[in-house]
């Protein structure tokens, strides 16, 4: 579903993934975060300049507006990205519960230019063992202690 009416916010996305293209220092992808009407944030694809496959844009911007707000999460934010996004891009915006999400470019859009995440969406769906990268569990009684103790601390931040 496209809405082509122009929005400031979406038009600095764009702008930020533009710049980080002609100035060589990521990949298409900017976002920016907006609360009440002022953007709080910006972020742009940094994964090759950084050599960190997590710096994609949106998570960028999650990290420098919840530095801003003093919070882990973005009640009353909305998130401009200029492009659909990733997995996981996706599960980040879940645990930092904005109220709304727009995007420029969709994952398809992603994918004719080399950004096909495709693969993630079916591997998900797989069991564990039946990944490309196998998921094993081991020590999860030992693991379990920590659980337990987070259970019953007075000094949980629930999220």
């Amino acid at each position: 579903m496209s809405t082509d009416s122009s929005n400031p916010f979406m038009a600095e996305a764009i702008a930020l993934s533009l710049k980080n293209v002609r100035e060589g220092s990521g990949g298409p992808f900017a976002a920016v975060i907006v609360k009440n009407g002022r953007i709080i944030a910006r972020g742009v694809n940094r994964v090759t300049s950084t050599n960190d496959p997590t710096a994609h844009a949106e998570v960028v911007a999650i990290r420098e507006a919840c530095a801003a707000l003093k919070s882990f999460q973005l009640t009353g934010c909305e998130i401009y990205s200029s492009c659909e996004p990733c997995p996981m891009c996706l599960a980040a915006i879940y645990w930092a519960r904005p109220s709304k999400v727009f995007f420029g470019n969709s994952k398809e859009d992603a994918a004719a230019v080399g950004f096909d995440d495709s693969f993630i969406y079916k591997e998900i769906a797989l069991a564990g063992e039946r990944r490309k990268i196998p998921l094993v569990q081991l020590m999860r009684g030992e693991a379990m202690r920590a659980f337990e103790e987070w259970a019953k601390s007075p000094m949980k931040v629930e999220y």
